[in-house]
């Protein structure tokens, strides 16, 4: 059977293409050189300066040492002496046309046969010898509320009868986060405390969250912004849009369930939001874009929202999972364990759609701002995103191994998010992962 040509393709995403290095040719690697992913990176306990780095099999290219070499020109270059800043604002800044410049000159240079291999391997740092910071300085954070059916599913344990409210159909939800508390993986972060109404209290008390849990998205980086005033069109939104990662946007359930109406979420959502440090740009994605439907019986979108480019190919199918490690099974060295897989193609609403929805107010964004998709859910229970979905609000406990279970988070649980692409007739592309792990909450001030 033939396998269809996406649009958007080009050299760099080649099956075909091969790399001197050979780590960057496994099979079921998330770095090959059809991917060339972006992320701020240094020596791990190094004390040097963070600067770009792109992903090649198990290794990272250093960018900041490459345009030392004078080797790129052009788009290229420019590009290239962007990401030897710490943080890639500017690089994302630049827009389309620079990624696609640099992405084009890197795989040229890390091809089988290339010229320049001997002085690119020279600059090849393993990465696990490295740390990584926040791909770009965040400036705002905002996460949307994309996948109907985790709507539905949250939606049902509270409103078992009318379970989707009567907007979601029509409008892209989201709420305005804290960028301040957007860590990279690998940060340990502390069990809120929040105010929660224990069941049948009449006051509130302050406490630890006790229903804690992750929230399995993808995250959306901001390239070129736009002015306040300057609505994004919808087939101009990707044009705005960098690139992909993963991203947990722990929740704390309990105090959310106290604080949400009639605002929404507050203390039970800016504690801490974790991402992957890889970047997977938007170009890289071309291959596995798909098309975006909805039953005939559903409202379509509005005029704004909607476009034929947006219908054949607005989607992406990222496939998801999150894996669960608790204490004692690191103790124990046991791996972890999956707890559900879903993909990104579910998503009732687009990035492009969020993009342009953000902006028709006039709403300015700036490179480097960041989306999280919302909790990504598919149609099946083992599908679900979230600790709250997948027990049923509590009530139907995980099990793990050595007779562990688990219905929220508990201290000294690592939650980790994987994601990759994959389409007969291309090349399997990665996210790598993003990771957290609970810490016990801090004592100070506890009410009594």
């Amino acid at each position: 059977m033939s396998v269809s040509r996406p649009p958007g393709l080009n050299a760099t995403h080649d099956p075909g293409l091969r790399s001197w290095l050979a780590a960057a040719n496994a099979a079921q690697g998330d770095f090959p050189i059809q991917n060339l992913p972006f992320a701020s990176f240094r020596r791990a306990h190094s004390g040097e300066s963070f600067r770009g780095g792109v992903a090649i099999g198990d290794q990272v290219l250093d960018l900041a040492a490459l345009h030392a070499l004078g080797l790129f020109e052009g788009a290229a270059a420019a590009a290239l002496a962007a990401c030897t800043a710490s943080a890639l604002n500017h690089f994302m800044a630049q827009g389309p046309h620079a990624v696609a410049a640099l992405r084009s000159a890197l795989s040229a240079a890390l091809r089988a046969g290339a010229p320049l291999e001997a002085r690119l391997r020279a600059l090849l740092i393993p990465q696990a010898a490295v740390e990584y910071r926040l791909a770009a300085d965040v400036g705002d954070f905002t996460d949307f509320y994309a996948s109907i059916y985790h709507a539905t599913a949250v939606g049902r344990l509270f409103r078992p009868d009318n379970p989707l409210l009567p907007n979601y159909k029509w409008v892209p939800i989201a709420y305005h986060g804290r960028a301040s508390s957007v860590r990279v993986s690998g940060f340990d972060f502390r069990r809120p405390l929040g105010q929660l109404l224990p069941a049948g209290a009449a006051e509130p008390v302050l406490a630890p969250a006790r229903r804690l849990d992750y929230e399995l998205e993808v995250g959306v980086f901001v390239g070129r912004g736009n002015e306040l005033g300057a609505p994004v069109a919808l087939t101009e939104a990707e044009q705005h849009i960098f690139g992909l990662c993963l991203l947990n946007d722990w929740s704390a359930r309990d105090i959310q369930a106290w604080e949400y109406q009639p605002l929404g979420p507050f203390l039970s959502k800016s504690f801490a939001t974790t991402v992957s440090p890889w970047v997977v740009t938007l170009e890289a994605l071309a291959p596995f874009r798909t098309a975006v439907s909805r039953p005939p019986d559903e409202p379509a979108p509005l005029a704004y929202l909607d476009a034929p480019t947006l219908r054949a190919t607005g989607g992406i199918d990222i496939q998801l999972e999150a894996w669960l490690q608790s204490a004692r099974m690191r103790a124990a060295g046991t791996p972890a364990q999956r707890l559900s897989h879903s993909s990104f193609r579910d998503a009732w609403w687009t990035v492009a759609q969020m993009l342009t929805h953000h902006t028709v107010n006039g709403c300015n964004l700036s490179a480097g701002d960041l989306f999280g998709s919302g909790t990504q859910s598919g149609p099946t229970p083992e599908q679900a995103g979230s600790l709250l979905e997948l027990t049923a609000g509590g009530k139907q406990p995980i099990g793990l191994p050595a007779g562990e279970e688990r219905t929220f988070l508990e201290d000294g649980d690592r939650v980790t998010l994987r994601g990759w692409c994959e389409r007969p007739g291309f090349v399997r592309i990665g996210f790598g992962e993003v990771s957290g792990t609970v810490l016990p909450a801090p004592t100070g001030m506890r009410a009594a």
